[in-house]
């Protein structure tokens, strides 16, 4: 007697209609034949071999591979030079790939200055220690971002130099690259604002004003280092100096404690031309 129970595919689960005659099929059409076949190829994983990716993290990887590439022109050769057949050639795809992720070059360079704002907080977060208990050593930290300590921070740094060019003429772009929020500005206004909880600030200054100039000015003096009309080190300076205004009690102890252990440091002992005269 023969078996008049529906089948399934066994790729898509669509129900097979029985033939009038001949053999019953095995899959609902030729697209779900050439999925099962290509999964027969593939060799079965060994013990303790981690899951697939989702086709939804394969997605974020190119995308995440082209925008690095767009990144990689703009450091080196300003926005001007992306176009989207460059960025496919520098990320090693093709442009039908490029514009499969992206609908347009200009979307496509909005979404590479979210992701390169995405990737920098998070590596200026796993390098500052966040600790509001001392927050003249904080704010060192969080200024030391905007300076090209660093490979990575001194790419960064030309990236966003080359968007905020563009960004003088394409409002889009400006909204991602200047948010309204001003977010470093209250980190920083909020940070000098526990110094003035705890009694380590200067009297009468004001924190949003502070906040203002720090940023703006950390950002343009990491710019004069990359152009090399200053030092890192005379850069580091002049925030120092400033930081010592808003905070001269707590720069005082770090003065205070970097001599003490310049003083108690093994080395050399001076020789007795070295000492001062004693006065007797």
């Amino acid at each position: 007697m023969r078996d008049e129970k529906m089948r399934a595919c066994p790729v898509c689960g669509r129900s097979l209609a029985r033939p009038s005659r001949g053999r019953p099929p095995v899959y609902c059409s030729r697209s779900c034949q050439g999925r099962a076949y290509r999964r027969r190829r593939q060799p079965l994983p060994g013990p303790g071999t981690p899951p697939a990716s989702r086709p939804t993290d394969v997605r974020a990887r190119q995308r995440r591979r082209i925008a690095e590439a767009v990144w990689r022109i703009a450091a080196g050769q300003g926005l001007d030079a992306a176009s989207m057949r460059r960025i496919a050639a520098e990320a090693g795809v093709s442009l039908r790939v490029v514009q499969y992720h992206f609908d347009s070059k200009h979307a496509l360079l909005v979404d590479a200055l979210r992701l390169l704002h995405e990737e920098n907080e998070r590596l200026a977060r796993a390098r500052i220690p966040y600790d509001m208990t001392d927050p003249c050593a904080l704010l060192r930290a969080v200024l030391d971002e905007f300076l090209p300590l660093d490979e990575q921070r001194a790419f960064a740094l030309r990236v966003f130099t080359a968007y905020y060019a563009r960004s003088l003429t394409d409002p889009v772009l400006a909204a991602v690259f200047l948010t309204a929020e001003q977010p470093l500005e209250g980190l920083v206004a909020d940070i000098i604002g526990a110094g003035e909880a705890a009694g380590s600030t200067a009297a009468g200054i004001d924190r949003a004003h502070e906040a203002d100039l720090l940023v703006s000015g950390a950002f343009g003096l990491g710019l004069d280092v990359l152009h090399e009309r200053r030092s890192l080190a005379g850069v580091r300076a002049v925030l120092d100096y400033h930081l010592a205004r808003i905070f001269p009690a707590a720069t005082a102890e770090t003065t205070k404690a970097s001599r003490a252990a310049r003083a108690t440091a093994p080395g050399p002992r001076p020789s007795p031309s070295e000492h001062p005269p004693s006065g007797d």
